[in-house]
């Protein structure tokens, strides 16, 4: 398994980016970063930190568009032309640059393209606007996969792109092939979501590009442990991750605020490891064949398993 690190749970006041991957790299079994564009290429030398990757043995897995203030009434759908052909430009550059680093992923989540109140935006001209700049996005290298981060809510009240339905819907009208889902976990519970069924979704039409780990209570980005809140559903969801045989990097998108950030991950990578050491002793089969049976009582008898 492919693990990778969340950088910004190491910044403190005077670290550099590249000083942060030295520290992810001797964590064990963490094998990949992920770095946001253009956040951690400033005030870095990229063949210094193109060299330190190498030398540490780090793979970028991918790149994050982090869009800032000057995007806050929308990124890709503003009704600005400026600011949006300027969102547009920023996902392009993070395009080439990942390609430079060896990369085949570059991850979009709009956090401002969308609304706080009635009346306040275009809805259908919004939606045709995103789908035309994504479809020119994924259309720009296909080599890399553009990969549409969902959250349902935070900046703002509400997400244009809210949810895993809303998402491959607009997967499926830019009609490109190489444009998917990045699916974060606690974002699907703060929509109300099942994970594993919309990582069904996504990986039955061969549209799972990333995943991002952690856990929550349902109401806000929490960014806590893997599976220490929601058990059940973190097995389910590494199950379905398996029976798909997703091979992509795990990503541990978490936020240890009053921890410390080594333990935290190796912590993730503990239980991670041991939700699926459980899903691999019942059986991908015997799971299977339960699911089948639907019958949520003798579907029980997985929980019952973990509990020896």
């Amino acid at each position: 398994m492919k693990f990778a690190a969340r950088i910004n749970s190491f910044k403190s006041k005077g670290k550099t980016t590249l000083d942060i991957i030295r520290e992810i790299s001797k964590i064990e079994k963490v094998t990949h970063v992920d770095l946001n564009y253009p956040e951690h290429f400033e005030n870095t030398d990229f063949e210094e930190l193109k060299n330190l990757l190498e030398e540490k043995k780090i793979k970028v897995n991918g790149l994050a568009l982090r869009f800032r203030d000057e995007y806050k009434n929308g990124e890709l759908g503003n009704t600005d032309k400026k600011i949006a052909e300027q969102a547009k430009q920023l996902c392009l550059e993070a395009i080439d640059t990942a390609e430079k680093l060896g990369a085949d992923l570059v991850t979009i989540w709009l956090g401002y393209d969308g609304f706080d109140y009635s009346f306040q935006i275009p809805y259908e001209k919004t939606w045709s606007q995103l789908v035309k700049a994504f479809k020119e996005i994924a259309s720009y290298n296909k080599k890399i996969k553009i990969s549409i981060e969902y959250k349902p809510f935070q900046p703002r009240a509400f997400s244009m792109i809210s949810s895993i339905g809303t998402t491959l819907l607009m997967v499926s009208e830019t009609e490109e092939e190489n444009i998917g889902v990045t699916l974060d976990y606690c974002h699907m519970l703060m929509k109300g979501e099942n994970p594993a069924y919309g990582l069904s979704l996504a990986a039955e039409r061969k549209k799972l590009y990333g995943v991002h780990m952690n856990d929550g209570h349902g109401l806000n980005d929490d960014g806590l442990i893997t599976g220490s809140v929601t058990f059940i559903k973190t097995l389910e969801f590494i199950y379905y991750l398996k029976k798909y045989s997703y091979d992509g990097v795990i990503y541990f998108d978490t936020f240890p605020i009053r921890e410390n950030g080594i333990d935290e991950v190796r912590k993730n990578i503990e239980i991670y490891e041991k939700l699926e050491s459980l899903v691999e002793k019942i059986g991908i089969e015997k799971i299977g064949n339960i699911v089948s049976g639907n019958d949520a009582v003798k579907a029980q008898n997985i929980l019952l398993e973990c509990l020896g």
